[in-house]
Parts: structure tokens; sequence; C-alpha cells
């Protein structure tokens, strides 16, 4: 089957994101034959995550399927994996993001996309129903994390994908410093 690779953006992010676009750029110029999506994700969990199971009942008995997820894309794409058994890559994954973003309730703006949007308790309740607990299949998740992630701390990452394969860097932040140094090897691990 012809290969598929899902790219998922973070909080507030869009598929016109640094790590989405290096990746994009790599698939055109070295891996033409990969079909790449990156959506623009509705801003609420529920919404998100039905979208995301359309998108790979879509494709997913015609294609080859590869995930990479950052930030809250990577909670996204840990729940997507878990729920269809598809290897995905995790770049500074949110972990715990229901409680991080009670922080932001209230009206929110997407600097990308510029989409306006009421955050509530409910979008929470959401969040924290997508939480995959254990990991069936950890050899399907390879998560990428730098210590010096100034949003989310990487060792809630590191101790929840222990059993995963992972790699940890010092230094860095939250864009993942140097995410091209990847594009790659994320292609080999995801079998596309």
């Amino acid at each position: 089957m012809p290969p598929l690779l899902i790219y998922l953006h973070g909080f507030n992010s869009s598929p016109s994101s640094l790590k989405a676009q290096q990746m994009m750029d790599y698939c055109r110029e070295h891996r033409p034959d990969i079909k790449f999506v990156a959506p623009q994700l509705p801003s609420y969990p529920a919404q998100a995550s039905q979208y995301l199971a359309q998108l790979v009942e879509q494709y997913n008995d015609r294609y080859t399927i590869g995930i990479v997820g950052s930030s809250l894309g990577g909670y996204l794409s840990t729940w997507l994996s878990e729920r269809y058994q598809l290897p995905a890559v995790l770049v500074n994954p949110a972990v715990k993001p229901y409680q991080l973003l009670a922080n932001y309730l209230g009206p929110q703006q997407n600097p990308y996309s510029g989409e306006k949007y009421v955050l509530a308790s409910q979008h929470i309740d959401e969040l924290k129903a997508l939480e995959v607990i254990n990991i069936s299949a950890p050899q399907q998740l390879w998560v990428l994390l730098q210590q010096g992630d100034e949003v989310l701390d990487y060792r809630q990452a590191a101790s929840k994908y222990a059993h995963c394969r992972l790699t940890i860097e010092a230094d860095g932040d939250h864009s993942f410093c140097q995410f091209e140094r990847f594009p790659a090897t994320i292609l080999q691990f995801l079998g596309l």
C-alpha cells in the first residue's frame, strides 16, 4: 500500500508550523511517493478526536499510515496510535494537557489561523477522556524530547513513555531545536 504521513500540530498552532513544514519539505524533496496530510485541527478536543478518527478511517484500508505529533498533537497521536494500532513519533508531547490548559480557560485566538474560540471546563474534560493510561504497543512509539522544553516538563514524558523508544537531548526548547535532523529517521521508524 502507498505511504501516508499524518502530521498533528500542537495547541494554538497550525500546519504551517516549522516542524510540519520541515517534514513536508523533506517528503516533497526526498520521498514524493508519500502522501503528506497536515490538517488544521479543530480547537476543541472532542471535535479534533472525531475528525482524526474519520481521517484515519478514510485512508486506513488503502494506505500504510504513520503519525508525527508535536506537543498537544503528540497527546492526540498517542490516542490515535492506541486506537488504530498505528506507529507514531511524538515530539515534546504533552502528557497531561488537561492540567496545563486549565490555566488557559476563556477566550483564545490561534495566532496562525486567526480563529477565535472559548476554552471551557468541558473541553478540559474532553481532553482527559482521550488520555491513554496503558500503552499496549510501546514498540510503536518513538518519543523525541529536549530537556530545555520551557512549556512542558520533559520528565513527565520520559516517565510515561519509558518503555517506548526514547531520544532525550540536553538543552533545546519546546519547538525541538534542529528538528530537521530527524525526518529521514522518522520515516524509517514509521515504516513509510
